[in-house]
């Protein structure tokens, strides 16, 4: 029995996308110009994961409102505080940046009596279940195990497609998955949304899916240098074309899945969510644009003999004496 494969975009599409490339690496170039200018001039909102703060659980009688529960705490001066819910409907979870001069958990007492008092309403009263407070000490490490797997995933990323390809693949990768990266990362500091570990995780997730799809795209480069006679130029623009249903189909059914996360996951999954969304939209766009573009500039031009070794050898051979 055989399958009709699903195909957005018929197979025989011969879009010019090389002809753009010099707009498409300009374009880009510009963005993550932005995006560094955005991190080092007005830097990240950081949440309590990595500043420290106050952490409350609340039991209510009945299952509370969590909307209603964050807008109360924001109206007692509580703006930035993180409210989700955790067990069952009546736990609430809330995350408080510490205040103005507390570097330790001194104050803690006072500021749980004010969120329970701002969280409970005469008709639905809370008491706490467990509160402590996280110091800045803990922040900082949050931050320095996240900047660890960020080296570790980039490092793993060149070896993993220096052995499956060619070097010149592999720095091609690694420039547009941490171009992905950049722009993401750039969008909330230039907004000043809050900037947490589900976020981070969010960034983590979105360099896994730009070079997933950037190895899909380079593995039809491969197999079309080593059966097509024809220039690199048109070898990358037709392995771009033939790969080009099966990008946008991926990303289509992803964002799908994140898009739900967003409407459905409460403000405490927002961050990732978006950081998601972005990812998935700037990554189809940079597999397209950006990853075969790259491997026609420069020293990491590619070339027929990159990815034969024998032929280069043979040619080798054939200028000896």
């Amino acid at each position: 029995m055989k399958l009709f494969p699903l195909h957005l975009i018929p197979n025989d599409t011969n879009f010019n996308f090389m002809r753009l490339r010099w707009i498409s690496l300009g374009v880009a170039v510009l963005l993550a110009v932005v995006a560094i200018g955005a991190m080092a001039t007005k830097g990240f909102n950081y949440a309590l994961d990595f500043t420290g703060g106050t952490v409350v659980e609340l039991r209510f009688e009945r299952p509370a409102d969590v909307d209603g529960v964050r807008e109360r705490l924001a109206a007692a001066g509580f703006e930035s505080a993180q409210v989700q819910t955790f067990g069952s409907g009546s736990d609430l979870l809330v995350r408080l940046q510490p205040r103005e001069g507390q570097r330790d958990a001194g104050g803690n007492d006072s500021t749980t009596q004010d969120v329970l008092a701002a969280a409970s309403t005469a008709d639905n009263v809370a008491k706490p279940l467990r509160s402590e407070f996280v110091g800045p000490q803990v922040g900082k490490e949050l931050a320095l195990n996240g900047l660890y797997a960020l080296i570790f995933v980039v490092v793993g990323f060149l070896i993993y497609i220096g052995f499956r390809f060619e070097w010149k693949f592999a720095l091609a990768a690694i420039f547009t998955t941490l171009h992905d990266v950049l722009i993401v990362a750039g969008f909330f500091a230039l907004t000043g949304r809050e900037f947490d570990l589900t976020v981070l995780a969010g960034l983590l997730s979105v360099m896994g899916f730009s070079i997933n799809d950037t190895i899909v795209v380079f593995d039809r480069v491969r197999e079309n240098f080593r059966s097509l006679r024809a220039d690199p130029v048109e070898i990358l623009n037709r392995s771009v074309n033939q790969t080009l249903s099966r990008t946008i189909i991926t990303s289509f059914v992803a964002f799908l899945t994140v898009l739900a996360l967003y409407l459905y996951g409460g403000g405490s999954l927002e961050g990732m969510a978006i950081s998601q969304m972005m990812g998935i939209v700037i990554g189809t766009i940079s597999s397209i644009f950006v990853a075969c573009p790259l491997l026609t500039m420069g020293f990491m031009r590619v070339t027929k003999q990159d990815l034969l070794p024998k032929a280069r050898e043979e040619a080798e051979l054939a200028r000896r004496p």
